[in-house]
């Protein structure tokens, strides 16, 4: 078995073999690495991403994990422009728009009972979710 031993300082973030790590240093100059699970959500309906932020968030925290966010994003929009008209008159437009919502919440630490319950979370369908380790 090969070890890699890395040289880092407080807070330095690296991606190790496709887990993000966060590096803290204690009392005694050890360094602890934080393993950390990345969640993104995205929706069309700004009401109901912000209830499944708080789920998640409540989630976590009732098992242990620590939390950062749920930070918001900024909001993609997509314009799409038509003509009123089926034949003529092209000075004569309708533009309709599309706004996604973002959000991102950061898990540091999570325990195993954390990364289950958050598996079992029932979300509402019209949520797209991300998740990174």
């Amino acid at each position: 078995m090969r070890h890699t031993r890395l040289l880092c300082h407080e807070g330095m973030a690296v991606n190790f073999h496709g887990v993000s790590l966060i590096f803290k240093i204690d009392e005694g100059g050890n360094t602890m690495a934080k393993q950390k699970i990345r969640i993104r959500l995205k929706a069309y309906e700004h009401r109901i991403l912000d209830q499944s932020a708080d789920k998640i968030v409540e989630t976590a925290k009732r098992t242990g994990a620590g939390i950062s966010g749920p930070i918001p994003l900024p909001t993609e929009r997509t314009i799409y422009t038509v003509l009123r008209s089926p034949h003529k008159f092209k000075d004569s437009r309708e533009q309709f728009e599309m706004r996604t919502h973002k959000r991102l919440i950061d898990i540091v630490n999570p325990t195993p009972k954390t990364v289950d319950s958050l598996m079992k979370l029932d979300l509402p369908s019209g949520v797209d979710i991300e998740i990174k380790l």
